[in-house]
C-alpha cells in the first residue's frame, strides 16, 4: 500500500495481509453463494445487498464483514457501515439475528435460512465527520455511493460465513444501463431490462478472497485499454468536473508500465491489470486520504482533481509504479499469514520489509535502471528516505514491528516500511551484486523466490531469512539478522562506499512543499491557519518570492486554504511543475501580499550523494551494474 500521511498538520504524498489453513465445515453448503447489489435502488445513500448462501444443516451460523483487509495495516471495521441487517427463512419470515460486534452477526435456526438482506453506507461520505464510530478506512480501501460514481471495494459490501470462505461466489450487480462498469472479475454476461433502463451484470469468483481482491468502479467513467507486452491494462478514471481523462494519462501509464515490464523481464503473473483512479474535487463528502491500495492484479488510486496535468502524471507514476510491483510480492511471494488471511482476527507476517519495502525500492530503482530519471535524482530519493527513517525509530526490529503492526508502539512506525524498508532492499541489492560480480540482484532473488513458491504456495514466516541466506550469501544472511531481525541501525556509508559514492553537501532538486529531504515548509495552527516556516527560506523558489517565516497562506490559485482543506490544496501543490502559472495570497501582519507568476525549478542545499572522484574501477563497475545492469 502506498498512501498519504500528515506531517505537521499537512498531508503530503508518500509511497500506502491466520497463519494456518482454515478448516472446512463439511455440513456447510458447497454451492456458489449468490450475492446481489442493486445500484438503482439506493436508499438514503445506501446500497441494498442480498446474500443467498444455499441451505445450511447447522442451527447457528456466523456472518462477518471484514475488520481488516489485505494491504492495509489498520482496523477499518467495515461492518459499522452496515444497517438494517435481517435474515429470512424460506417462507419470508424473519429469523433471529444477534449483532456480536461491529462486524459479526449470528443467525439462529440457520437450517431455515433463505437469505440475508442489509444496506451499506459508503465510507467517503464519513471522512469529514470522522467516520461512523471510529477511524475511517484509508480512502483507496473505501467505498463511494453517489449519482455518477460508485467505488465498489467489495469487502465493504459483501461478507462471508465462517465455514464458507472457500465457496464460490456468484455476484449480480444491477445499475443504470448507461453506466460504464469495469472489473477484472470473471464476467458471465449482462442482461438489460425490458424498458432498457437498467442492466444486470453477473460476475463469478472462485472464493471470498477473489471478492475482496477485485474492486469495481461503476458510473460516468472514462476508460482506456492498452497492451503492455502481454498484459492488458485497463485504466478507469472518474473526474467529477472532467478536469482529467483516461486518455490524457494513457501515454504516461504506458511508458511507465512498459519500463516496469522491461525491468521485471520474465516475471509474468497476470494477463490483466486494472487501475481505478478516483479524483477528489475537495467537496465535503469527497475522500481525503490520497494514495493507493494494491490488490493482486489491480490498484485503487485517490488523488486530488485540482492537480495539474503534469502534477497528476507525476503522482500517478509515484503511486501506481509501487502498486504494480506488488505482482511480485505478495502475489508471487507471500507467507501463510497472507495466503490464509483472517479478516476478523488477522495475524501479520514478519516480512513487511519485503512486501512493502522491496516493492517501494523497485518502484524507485526501475526508474533509474530503465533511464526514466538520472542517477542524481535517484540518489536524492534515497537520501530523503534515509532522512525520514532517522526521524522514526531506527533501532527497532523490523520483523517485530511487522508482526505487531496493529499495536503500539509499532503501529506508529508503520510508515518506515516505505523508508527503511526500501533502504533494506537497496542494501541487499548492492550486496547481491557485489558478491556475484554484478550478476545477481534483489530482483533476481525475488524471481528465484517466485519460482520456488508462486501465488498458490506460501512460505513459512519463521524460515524465510534462513532460506534467503541459503539461496544467496552469508553476508546477506548476516545483514538480515543484524539489521532486520535485529535492531542495529544500518550504516549506509558502508554500502555507498561499495559503489563509489560519498555524502557531501549538494544542491538537490526539490518541490514546492519541501526544502529538500522531508523538511516541510508549511505548518498549521487553529488560530493562525496555514503558514510558512523558516524552512521555506531553504527552498530557492520561495526564497526568490520574498517569503518570510510566519507568512499566512490565505489562497492558492484562487482557492481558500484552511486547516480543513489543507490536505487537498497542499496535496495539489505536491504535483506543481516548473513552467506552470501560480497565484497565492498571503497575510503578513496587517499587510496582504499577492504573489503571481511562473513556477521556476525549486532547489535546496542538502546533504546528498556524490560520485567519489577517488572511486576505484571496481567500485565504478559495481555502481554501473547497480544502476544500469
Amino acid at each position: 500500500m502506498k498512501r498519504l500521511v500528515a506531517l505537521a498538520s499537512i498531508a503530503v504524498l508518500i509511497s500506502a495481509c491466520g497463519p494456518t489453513k482454515p478448516k472446512v465445515d463439511d455440513s456447510a453448503p458447497n454451492n456458489p453463494i449468490v450475492t446481489s447489489m442493486d445500484l438503482t435502488k439506493v436508499d438514503n445513500d445506501r446500497v441494498p445487498v442480498v446474500i443467498n448462501p444455499g441451505r445450511f444443516t447447522q442451527e447457528t451460523v456466523t456472518y462477518r464483514i471484514p475488520k481488516v483487509v489485505q494491504g492495509t495495516y489498520s482496523v477499518s471495521d467495515f461492518g459499522k457501515y452496515v444497517e438494517d441487517f435481517k435474515a429470512y427463512d424460506y417462507n419470508g419470515n424473519a429469523l433471529t439475528t444477534v449483532s456480536v460486534d461491529k462486524n459479526t452477526w449470528t443467525i439462529s435456526n440457520a437450517s431455515d435460512l433463505d437469505r440475508i438482506e442489509y444496506y451499506v453506507n459508503d465510507t467517503f461520505d464519513t471522512e469529514t465527520s470522522g467516520g461512523i464510530g471510529g477511524e475511517n478506512p484509508f480512502s483507496p480501501a473505501g467505498t463511494n455511493i453517489e449519482e455518477n460514481n460508485y467505488v465498489l471495494n467489495l469487502h465493504g459490501f459483501i461478507g462471508y460465513f465462517d465455514s464458507l470462505k472457500n465457496n464460490q461466489y456468484a455476484l449480480n450487480v444491477t445499475a443504470p444501463a448507461d453506466f460504464v462498469r469495469t472489473s477484472a472479475l470473471e464476467d458471465r454476461g449482462t442482461t438489460t431490462s425490458e424498458d432498457g433502463q437498467t442492466a444486470t451484470t453477473s460476475y463469478f469468483a472462485q472464493r471470498y478472497f477473489d471478492i475482496t481482491d477485485n474492486p469495481m468502479m461503476y458510473g460516468k467513467l472514462d476508460v482506456e485499454e492498452f497492451m503492455v507486452g502481454d498484459i492488458k491494462i485497463v485504466l478507469s478514471v472518474y473526474s467529477p468536473n472532467q478536469t482529467h481523462s483516461a486518455e490524457s494519462l494513457k501515454q504516461t501509464m504506458f511508458d511507465m508500465m512498459k519500463a516496469q515490464k522491461a525491468y521485471l523481464g520474465d516475471v509474468n503473473t497476470t494477463p490483466r491489470y486494472d487501475i481505478y483512479l478516483y479524483l477528489s474535487d475537495g467537496a465535503e463528502t469527497s475522500p481525503k486520504g490520497y494514495g493507493a491500495l494494491e490488490h493482486h492484479t489491480s490498484t485503487v488510486v485517490v488523488l486530488p482533481e485540482a492537480s495539474s496535468r503534469e502534477g497528476l502524471a507525476k503522482s500517478m507514476i509515484d503511486v501506481v509504479a509501487h502498486e504494480f510491483f506488488h505482482i511480485v510480492t505478495p502475489l508471487s511471494v507471500h507467507s501463510e499469514d497472507v495466503h490464509y488471511f483472517d479478516y476478523a482476527n488477522p495475524t501479520f507476517s514478519k516480512h513487511l520489509w519485503m512486501y512493502e519495502g522491496v516493492t517501494e525500492y523497485f518502484a524507485q530503482h526501475f526508474q533509474v535502471f530503465e533511464g526514466l530519471i538520472e542517477p542524481q535524482e535517484f540518489y536524492g530519493v534515497i537520501m530523503q528516505k534515509i532522512a525520514t527513517s532517522k526521524n522514526l525509530d531506527d533501532a527497532m526490529s523490523f520483523t517485530v514491528m511487522s508482526e505487531n503492526v496493529l499495536k503500539e508502539p509499532y503501529a506508529d512506525q508503520y510508515y518506515n516500511v516505505y523508508m527503511k524498508g526500501a533502504l533494506i532492499g537497496m542494501c541487499i541489492d548492492i550486496l547481491m551484486r557485489k558478491e556475484s560480480d554484478g550478476n545477481r540482484s534483489m530482483l533476481s532473488l525475488m524471481k528465484e523466490l517466485s519460482a520456488k513458491y508462486g501465488k498458490d504456495k506460501p512460505f513459512e514466516d519463521d524460515k524465510l531469512i534462513a532460506e534467503i541466506t541459503e539461496m544467496t550469501y552469508p553476508s546477506v544472511g548476516e545483514f538480515l539478522n543484524t539489521h532486520v531481525v535485529g535492531d542495529v541501525p544500518i550504516n549506509y556509508e558502508e554500502f555507498f562506499a561499495m559503489v563509489g559514492l560519498k555524502n557531501g553537501e549538494a544542491e538537490v532538486e526539490t518541490n514546492y512543499i519541501f526544502a529538500g529531504g522531508q523538511n516541510i515548509i508549511f505548518s498549521g495552527d487553529p488560530e493562525k491557519g496555514i503558514f510558512f516556516t523558516d524552512m521555506a527560506l531553504k527552498n530557492s523558489f520561495w526564497k526568490s518570492q520574498g517569503i518570510q517565516a510566519g507568512d499566512v497562506v490565505k489562497t492558492v490559485n484562487g482557492k481558500e486554504l484552511t486547516l480543513q482543506n489543507a490536505q487537498e490544496v497542499i496535496g495539489g501543490m505536491f504535483g506543481w511543475q516548473a513552467g506552470q502559472e501560480f497565484e497565492m495570497k498571503i497575510q503578513r501582519g496587517d499587510e496582504t501580499i499577492d504573489l503571481k507568476g511562473t513556477l521556476t525549478k525549486a532547489i535546496a542545499v542538502s546533504n546528498g550523494l556524490l560520485e567519489d572522484p577517488n572511486a576505484t574501477a571496481e567500485q565504478i563497475e559495481l555502481r554501473n551494474a547497480w544502476l544500469k545492469g
